[in-house]
């Protein structure tokens, strides 16, 4: 018979329950503190419903009503240096955290509402409503809120979405040295997000100071716990992670506060990731003012009895108990912040001028300016304003012929050298001698510490370093082993990362750099060499750059590294082991964003191609001697920084376009190029934009079927011929 010995978690997972003997206990000013806030979120958030059903509010409204306890007993421990982050459903925490930084830290009455209290109150009201005086300029409303002075780092409206970039904030406060923590803020319902365990592994692995903080509200909009998964408890994630782990009852605000506290003093310790889970119950429906019974998934003695535990009456009457305040005063400071609300609405509202009793409209000042709808997708670059900027051609160093991998890793190292906050981390990029080609070599070299491998979770350690240059004290430099991954972490780059200097008001810097290498024949297969370029520009937050030789890889990666907005830079595995023209010892010199590089220059063609292709459509060129072609490599691909004036140039002079690449037509760049081409030099144009792309089918594994599935200078070799024809053929 085989042996079977019982095995028990790593790390402990306790259950806290409050005692009259706790009240009696806590400071009087910690409990004035969670009421008094708690009554202005109750009240802002009756508030907003009272608007959402007067058609003021554009979009859905995800009310925090019954689960103030959650927020106040965990905020109210926080200090301003700490971060908080949360989902969809996060106007309680947002305005915890937005009030604790404005407010005393004790206080022997209920809080007032001071002129600043007046102000978040305003500006949470604003950006609900999508107005200019918002925390983010209306660009977030109810579920972007963000306010880092308050390290209020921004609620989100994906699922699970914010908890990789809270590892980020907690990566960031620890390798700073302080003892700030991260609590990141989710819902029941992401609790099986994929980002959110790979983040819990992540966060142990590393002792991130983050706070994976679950309010389990017992429904994912209308699916309930008890049918999302097997273990309803749902702190018990933690212990298989090795993270303690404290379970609380939600509606009991003192009992959050103490297990919050317990955590605190975990990560301040250095001890790494706490999970709390507070049982909580939101009164009404996923959004909007109609209880959950008036959709059928609940019914209303269920709603009843949870009423019956509303934590502002279990904290109301503490605080009258103990006489710390009398119940004619609480019920003043709850009727206080309500007056403020409507005064606060009557300077953003106005009456309907149709004159319909009851009816109001947004005051048309309080309205963003419509022309400024794209402000702040990307940075102006006045960063880069210092900036030396160096051509091949004119450089005045010393070059020799140099292997381009070398240079890759020689960059790389020498802005670790140069700037303290720049970190590498991926899939074994600390192993190998310098990842799997070597990129990080002079990294390890010199500073390894830097050097973070990964475990294999793409959308966690991309979510991370989203956060860490959110954060902006460290600038990460990501590595995708391969493109085809960024599928893997497509929430974190496209939904997150892309998006987040826009739907934040504009005003803060990404500077998120993350590298990929293209693959396509080398035998990897369908999911692991696509071209992601015709994916990665139709993201207007990302700029996207793709060097093809060694001395430009040098320049881009500097300029890339600069620029705070977040810039994709891709690479190519047939120019890793090629040699070009490159610096010996001169590193920091940069290339600007947006300039191309004519390679070549004729006046029968424009030939316009980026990475490895740029060599083949030389080659190309050298075996179709009758066409005389300029050459573009485009070097910047995504639409705010291409070169047109150079591509302008270039086609008004030679009247015919190819553009050529070297992936399957379905994720074409080409695709949007040519048409672009068509649409702002038509007049110049003597014939429809020719291309040279692969194949439908994505390269798989067979060395002759991947081989007719992508193209190469043979390709472009017919193209030119048939073009070389076509302009005989003109000529005669």
């Amino acid at each position: 018979m085989p042996s079977r010995d019982p095995l028990s978690p790593s790390s402990p997972w306790v259950e806290l329950r409050t005692s009259a003997e706790d009240w009696d206990a806590a400071d009087p000013s910690l409990l004035l503190g969670m009421l008094g806030q708690g009554l202005w979120i109750r009240a802002f958030e009756e508030y907003a419903l009272e608007l959402a059903g007067q058609g003021l509010i554009h979009g859905p409204v995800h009310s925090s009503i019954g689960q103030e306890g959650g927020a106040v007993g965990s905020v109210l421990p926080l200090r301003s240096d700490d971060f908080v982050n949360g989902s969809h459903r996060g106007h309680h925490q947002f305005l915890a955290k937005a009030f604790t930084h404005v407010l005393p830290e004790k206080t022997d009455r209920l809080p007032e509402v001071t002129d600043d209290v007046r102000t978040v109150l305003r500006r949470t009201l604003a950006e609900i409503c999508g107005l200019t005086d918002g925390f983010c300029q209306g660009r977030g409303g109810s579920v972007h809120l963000q306010w880092r002075e308050a390290g209020a780092m921004g609620t989100n409206a994906i699922v699970g979405g914010g908890v990789p970039q809270a590892a980020g904030f907690a990566f960031n406060q620890l390798r700073a040295g302080t003892d700030a923590v991260t609590v990141t803020y989710f819902g029941d319902g992401a609790v099986n997000i994929g980002s959110v365990l790979e983040t819990f592994n992540l966060a142990a692995a590393w002792k991130l100071p983050v706070c994976f903080f679950i309010e389990n509200n017992l429904y994912a909009v209308s699916t309930p716990v008890s049918e999302a998964t097997a273990e309803a408890r749902l702190s018990g994630r933690g212990p298989g992670f090795g993270i303690p782990s404290w379970r609380v009852d939600g509606m009991d605000p003192l009992a959050v506060q103490l297990a919050t506290t317990e955590a605190l003093a975990h990560m301040r310790a250095g001890h790494g990731p706490t999970v709390i889970e507070a049982e909580v119950y939101r009164y009404f429906h996923q959004n909007g003012p109609y209880p959950g019974s008036a959709f059928g998934y609940r019914d209303k003695a269920e709603e009843r009895a949870w009423r019956d535990r509303d934590p502002l009456d279990l904290l109301r009457g503490h605080v009258v108990r103990r006489k710390l305040a009398t119940a004619r005063e609480v019920t003043a400071a709850g009727k206080k912040v309500a007056a403020v609300l409507r005064e606060i609405g009557d300077t953003v509202f106005e009456p309907d001028p149709a004159g319909k009793p009851g009816v109001r409209r947004i005051r048309a000042s309080a309205w963003p300016d419509p022309a400024t709808v794209d402000h702040g997708v990307r940075g102006d670059l006045s960063e880069l304003a210092d900036s030396r900027y160096e051509e091949a051609g004119t450089f005045s160093g010393r070059l020799a012929e140099r292997r381009f991998i070398d240079l890759v890793s020689e960059v790389i190292g020498r802005r670790m050298e140069t700037d303290e906050r720049v970190v590498v981390l991926g899939e074994d990029v600390n192993r190998l001698r310098g990842g799997t080609n070597g990129a990080t070599k002079a990294a390890l070299e010199h500073f390894p510490e830097r050097v973070l491998g990964t475990p294999i979770s793409e959308n966690a350690f991309t979510g991370l370093g989203g956060g860490m240059a959110m954060d902006g004290r460290f600038r990460p430099i990501v590595e995708f082993m391969y493109a085809d991954f960024m599928w893997v972490a497509a929430d974190q780059l496209f939904n997150q990362i892309a998006k987040t200097r826009h739907m934040f008001g504009g005003t803060e810097a990404m500077p998120f750099v993350l590298r990929t290498k293209l693959a396509a024949g080398s035998g990897y297969g369908s999911q692991h060499t696509m071209d992601p370029a015709g994916i990665l520009t139709t993201a207007a937050g990302l700029r996207v750059v793709a060097p093809s030789t060694p001395f430009d890889y040098v320049g881009l990666m500097n300029t890339a590294l600069a620029c705070d907005d977040p810039v994709v830079v891709l690479e190519h595995v047939d120019l890793y082991g090629t040699t070009g023209t490159a610096p010996v010892d001169d590193l920091d010199y940069r290339i600007p964003v947006g300039r191309a590089a004519l390679r070549r220059e004729g006046d029968d063609l424009t030939v316009i191609s980026y990475l490895a292709m740029v060599g083949r459509c030389a080659e190309a060129l050298d075996q179709v001697p009758r066409l005389r072609a300029d050459l573009i490599d485009l070097r910047w691909l995504d639409r705010a920084s291409l070169d047109w004036e150079t591509i302008g140039t270039s086609v008004r002079k030679t009247g015919r376009v190819l553009i050529v690449e070297e992936g399957a037509r379905g994720t074409s760049y080409g695709d949007w190029l040519a048409d672009e081409i068509q649409r702002r030099l038509f007049d110049w144009l003597d014939a429809p934009v020719e291309r040279v792309t692969g194949g439908e089918a994505s390269p798989n594994i067979s060395k002759v079927l991947e081989r007719a599935a992508i193209a190469r200078t043979e390709e472009v070799v017919a193209a030119l011929r048939d073009i070389a024809a076509d302009h005989d053929s003109a000529a005669r």
